[in-house]
């Protein structure tokens, strides 16, 4: 299927594709798009029933293998052999899927869905619908204003960053219009109820798992697990960062998935 992306770097190394979360637009990535480019052709995309992608056809059973058969025929298509994918949240999930089928070069996760507890993921997707049913009972001129006081930024977006007063009032209106209007959301969390990461990822592709110090969705206490799955993952703190770390601290970020990408450090396992 076709979907909508934004390309950075042609040309500038080895391809990066990026993966956002639920409720999300490839647009999350804007933090650190330019700062990646300057050494990888990077590729951020918006999944189906997110952004402005297109939601699957009406009878498809969405599951997580889907979205990560959707990414390897989007790659295969821009003729990208085992880049790299870096993913956030439900972009995490389905970077580590692609990893462990080993089409793909190396994996950095941040704050990956899918190695919860079952109370850890109730709580988890408390927090998502609650954020969702702010999004579509809050008139859009009404967001656009709040958006304007770093107070109010904080109140409408406080339990996805963790600096969410610095973050600017046109990407606040942005991502909540895309929470509100994502097609793809409830199906999402409606397949994520019985979903969990299970299997290894094979001992060639690097994996880095990162998980932000004031993540109030998944706590980082995940990320540990991620070691039983692929034993040879690096976990990474990301210190004073939220769910979605892109925008608390882009040089930081950048920097995780640069070395998660590197081709040297991808040649053989950490």
């Amino acid at each position: 299927m076709d979907l909508v992306y934004e390309r950075r770097g042609v040309g500038a190394g080895a391809p990066l594709v990026l993966l956002h979360g639920v409720g999300h637009h490839w647009q999350a990535w804007e933090p650190v798009l330019d700062l990646v480019a300057e050494q990888r052709d990077v590729i951020a995309l918006d999944f189906p029933g997110f952004g402005a992608s297109p939601m699957f056809a009406e009878g498809v059973r969405v599951h997580p293998g889907l979205l990560a058969d959707v990414v390897q025929e989007f790659c295969a298509d821009l003729g990208l052999v085992r880049p790299h994918v870096a993913g956030n949240s439900m972009g995490g999930l389905v970077a580590l899927l692609l990893g462990q089928r080993g089409v793909v070069s190396s994996v950095t996760a941040l704050s990956p869905a899918g190695l919860w507890t079952d109370r850890e993921r109730a709580w988890a997707f408390r927090v998502l619908r609650a954020c969702r049913g702010a999004a579509r009972v809050t008139p859009p001129g009404v967001v656009a204003r709040l958006a304007e006081s770093g107070v109010a930024r904080t109140l409408l977006t406080g339990m996805i960053y963790g600096r969410p007063a610095a973050r600017s009032a046109s990407a606040v209106v942005a991502e909540v219009r895309a929470l509100r209007e994502a097609a793809g959301f409830d199906v999402a969390l409606r397949v994520g109820r019985e979903f969990r990461f299970s299997g290894v990822v094979p001992a060639d592709v690097p994996v880095t798992v990162a998980w932000g110090d004031r993540d109030r969705v998944l706590s980082r206490r995940q990320g540990l697990r991620a070691r039983e799955l692929a034993p040879q993952a690096r976990l990474v703190e990301l210190p004073g960062c939220g769910h979605v770390p892109m925008s608390d601290d882009p040089e930081l970020v950048a920097s995780v998935l640069l070395r998660g990408s590197d081709s040297v450090r991808s040649a053989s396992p950490l």
